[in-house]
């Protein structure tokens, strides 16, 4: 690794989106770039489905074995703030990724324009002073999610080669599947992204464990979201009644290959979390205990995974 490349500014957006209104939402998306830019970094990590919404607290009028027509018409909103991946929108974001000479790492609700059908991903972007990298679609929607994403795949389970190492991700609760995350470890991820909704104290010991056991930089980020922040014209607004004001408090951390805080948690506000990762403490952490290397006993265990 070239000197210059031995210490990787990053930043992490807490912040939310305008829910469920894409053009807003984009030029959001874009000025918090070019402030984290601003700044210094050259990674910048958004949270999951930053675009154009986690809609949390929302049914969209399902029950077991019914749904209503007013759900459907909240649902179509939701679609039709989704985007395309690759499409016009990724298009803009990589060549601001281009133009700012840095990689970006963003959550996105992706319709599959390539298929007639109108089935949501939860999805992972990467960009980059290449443009458009890769993505990963999350491989398990969680309870309710089930309703409103389809399930990824293998071949989604993405990472990218950069300067200062290997970076790919795992979306929210797919971290508590042992198995993705020996998939990851053993593609040679160093930047583990943990893009996220959980805004609980529990997820941090969590990221802090998966720091530990991968010897990696984990850099989880999460929406800072207010229950203000919804369009109140939504036919289900009323479900959210009995939710707080602060919907999702964020929680958004750095941490280092030894399980330590670089940077955060940052709660309770939209804010860009700022910190240099010593990318040498990838190496010196591995010295005792590797789960890919020294630690990994092929000749015990076997992991395939189906693409």
């Amino acid at each position: 690794m070239e000197e210059k490349n031995r210490i990787l500014q990053v930043a992490l957006v807490q912040a939310g989106p305008v829910i469920m209104d894409l053009p807003a939402t984009m030029e959001k998306t874009v000025d918090l770039i070019k402030s984290a830019a601003a700044q210094g970094a050259k990674l910048i990590v958004f949270p999951e489905a930053f675009i154009s919404a986690y809609p949390r607290g929302l049914s969209f009028g399902f029950v077991v074995g019914s749904r209503t027509m007013a759900g459907r018409q909240d649902w179509q909103r939701y679609y039709e703030s989704s985007i395309a991946v690759p499409g016009p929108q990724i298009d803009t974001l990589a060549g601001l990724a281009q133009e700012l000479d840095l990689y970006l790492s963003l959550g996105v609700v992706e319709k599959d324009a390539a298929r007639i059908d109108t089935t949501l991903y939860c999805t992972n972007v990467f960009l980059g002073p290449q443009g458009y990298l890769g993505k990963h679609r999350k491989l398990k929607p969680t309870g309710s999610e089930r309703l409103i994403w389809g399930e990824g795949d293998g071949s989604t389970l993405t990472v990218v080669d950069t300067p200062y190492g290997k970076m790919g991700s795992l979306i929210c609760w797919e971290n508590y599947m042992p198995l993705a995350r020996a998939a990851m470890y053993a593609k040679g991820l160093t930047i583990y992204i943990a893009p996220t909704a959980d805004s609980r104290e529990v997820w941090q010991h969590t990221v802090r464990h998966i720091a530990l056991e991968g010897r990696c930089f984990v850099l989880s980020c999460n929406q800072y979201v207010e229950k203000s922040m919804y369009p109140k014209d939504l036919n289900y607004y009323h479900e959210l009644e009995k939710m707080p004001e602060i919907c999702s408090a964020g929680g958004s951390c750095i941490v280092s290959p030894y399980g330590e805080y670089i940077a955060g948690p940052i709660w309770n506000r939209e804010d860009i979390l700022l910190a240099a990762l010593p990318l040498d403490d990838i190496i010196t952490s591995r010295l005792d205990m590797d789960v890919v290397g020294h630690y990994a006993r092929p000749d015990v265990f076997k992991l395939e995974v189906r693409s």
